[in-house]
């Protein structure tokens, strides 16, 4: 198969992967890419939405959405260092975020050192899932967080989202997200960004098996691409 950036002709593949792809969604079964490890990795997690391919642009403008119309949501996790996708999950757009982090950090072979995450994964079973992982949470509490009580004696000063809510008390929470490294976590939006150039915003299957299956070449067609290079960004020199 061969892979093109997106020129404008909708997205990568577009119509012609969804005409392959439909005939065989149902036995077809897509190996992950083997992604080359190199130690424990920094995982950034985050979803976003994917259009339902459907209303055309004309309808839409002439009639507006229909109540029918319909999203997905991609989740995923992205090593910081390299730009590998190591796991994914396609939801209804209805499920929540951290009721999928389990089965994002099942997916992955790599050691995961440290797991970077936004608000919507303060929750305590992100937390717990996390630390029995042996995994350093970089979550930040929602505002006005307080911390939680502790399970066993004496565990409370120790309790990971406890510390952080002492520490952003102390020094900010600006300051503590420069200190963790939060910033990490952007990088899974640049990841989401680079799907919805090459691909396109939209699934193009009707059915969610069909989806699965259309989602999972996209996102290993996104992995060979990043084992051949990465773009390298410098600045612009000024004479």
């Amino acid at each position: 198969m061969r892979v093109v950036e997106n020129n404008g002709f909708g997205g990568l593949m577009g119509a012609q992967l969804h005409a392959v792809e439909s005939r065989r969604a149902r036995t077809l079964d897509i190996a992950p890419y083997n992604i080359p490890q190199s130690g424990p990795i920094v995982i950034a997690i985050d979803s976003t939405g994917l259009k339902v391919y459907g209303e055309g642009e004309w309808k839409v403008r002439k009639h507006g959405w229909s109540k029918r119309r319909t999203w997905r949501k991609l989740h995923l996790g992205v090593d910081t260092q390299t730009g590998f996708i190591h796991c994914h999950v396609l939801t209804e757009n209805n499920v929540g975020d951290e009721s999928q982090l389990s089965d994002l950090l099942d997916q992955v072979e790599a050691p995961v050192k440290e797991a970077c995450l936004d608000g919507a994964y303060d929750t305590e079973h992100c937390w717990d899932d996390l630390i029995e992982r042996k995994i350093i949470p970089v979550i930040p509490p929602q505002k006005n967080a307080v911390e939680w009580y502790s399970k066993k004696p004496g565990d409370l000063p120790h309790y990971p989202r406890n510390k952080a809510i002492r520490q952003i008390d102390k020094i900010g929470r600006k300051q503590w997200k420069q200190q963790v490294g939060y910033h990490r976590r952007s990088l899974s939006e640049t990841a989401m960004y680079r799907y919805k150039v090459i691909h396109g915003p939209t699934m193009y299957s009707r059915k969610m098996d069909y989806q699965q299956t259309e989602n999972s070449i996209k996102i290993k067609a996104l992995n060979i691409m990043t084992a051949q290079g990465m773009p390298v960004s410098v600045p612009k020199k000024t004479a």
